[in-house]
């Protein structure tokens, strides 16, 4: 392996070629990449040279990844040229992919589920776990929704591709309600704050740090937790594109990228208040009070093995969008990962004291 030397970041221009390739690439993904058969898994171990020259281009959102690496000094030791740029939901990033324009990114569990729908081969090659409830579901000013029940007639923020997508589907699956049943309006999930805090529809799925965002809205209110257990499963996955995992220097680079991620993931768990400053104040603008309450929220970050139990939970989100009628066509799970790289997560979170999860798989 070459010796380490710093990272490039490029901001702007990379983020410009990497939005016009996903827009050319947009009106693709609807029509034959749906007919293209995802590649068998590749075979042998995974590559560690990393030779000079070598750059994988990350597919960030909201600056997280990019923050994580910097902020826990992991990002100056990567030997190869990191490239990022920023974008909002699943859905921007398989474009993006599809043009070839990005290698690797970190997304929640639904976009490699649409990936595999839409023909695109983009294996998940790491993942971690957060608290299953961080994901709520938002009531617009003025609206009484203190039940999943309450849904019945209702517009709710939808977005497919991503995880709330998924969080949606399993909140009207709880409540014994269809997708007849409710008005899914179709948005951006950029769009999902601004809709359910001005009432152009009644709820919304949100994460941090928009959940703290909306309730500085007057008279906007939360579903509560009690109502919500099931609807999302805390995972985020780590993927990349299979020409990217097949090529040597850049699988190798990825293989490097994973560790420094749950290297930099366990930094933060271990220096919440930094973490909660560098991110949450400093990037994302809010309070120090807020910081503290996401976090809190959020619960210490685990790493599952990339293992069949991991498959199988992924296959039951898929079955749950499925069933649902929201897949053009039907998936399986376990064409979505490349395990190889199960070894360097085992190796990482063994060496570095970090936990593989509840029940580790």
């Amino acid at each position: 392996m070459v010796r380490p030397r710093t990272s490039r970041i490029r901001f702007g221009r990379t983020a410009a070629l990497l939005l016009t390739a996903a827009a050319v690439a947009g009106a693709a993904l609807t029509g034959c990449a749906q007919d293209t058969p995802v590649r068998p898994a590749a075979d042998g171990p995974l590559p560690t040279e990393i030779p000079p020259g070598t750059t994988l281009v990350v597919a960030d959102q909201q600056q997280r990844v990019q923050t994580w690496l910097r902020a826990s000094g992991e990002l100056e030791k990567l030997p190869f040229t990191v490239e990022f740029a920023n974008f909002v939901g699943g859905p921007a990033v398989l474009e993006a992919f599809r043009a070839g324009a990005a290698d690797v990114a970190q997304v929640g569990d639904v976009p490699p589920i649409h990936a595999l729908a839409a023909g695109q081969d983009v294996p998940i090659v790491g993942a971690y776990q957060s608290n299953p409830q961080s994901l709520k579901l938002a009531v617009a000013p003025g609206r009484s929704v203190t039940r999943l029940a309450d849904l019945k007639g209702r517009k709710i923020a939808y977005a497919e591709g991503t995880a709330q997508q998924a969080g949606v589907l399993r909140a009207l699956s709880k409540a014994g309600l269809a997708t007849s049943d409710v008005e899914l309006v179709r948005l951006q999930l950029g769009e999902f704050l601004d809709a359910v805090r001005t009432g152009q529809v009644d709820v919304a799925p949100l994460a941090e740090p928009n959940v703290t965002r909306l309730l500085r809205t007057p008279g906007a209110s939360l579903i509560p937790d009690a109502e919500l257990t099931g609807i999302s499963t805390g995972l985020s996955y780590v993927y990349a594109r299979r020409d990217v995992v097949r090529d040597p220097a850049q699988a190798a680079a990825t293989r490097a990228l994973v560790a420094a991620l749950i290297r930099a993931q366990q930094w933060s768990n271990l220096h919440p208040e930094e973490w909660a400053r560098r991110y949450y104040v400093d990037n994302q603008k809010v309070t120090a009070e807020d910081a503290k309450r996401i976090m809190d929220s959020l619960g210490a970050y685990t790493f599952p093995h990339l293992d069949q139990r991991l498959v199988d939970r992924q296959q039951a989100t898929i079955d749950a969008i499925d069933s649902a009628g929201e897949l053009p066509r039907k998936v399986r799970a376990a064409d979505g990962f490349d395990l190889r790289f199960d070894q360097v997560v085992t190796q990482t979170v063994t060496e570095i004291g970090a936990s593989f999860g509840t029940g580790a798989n």
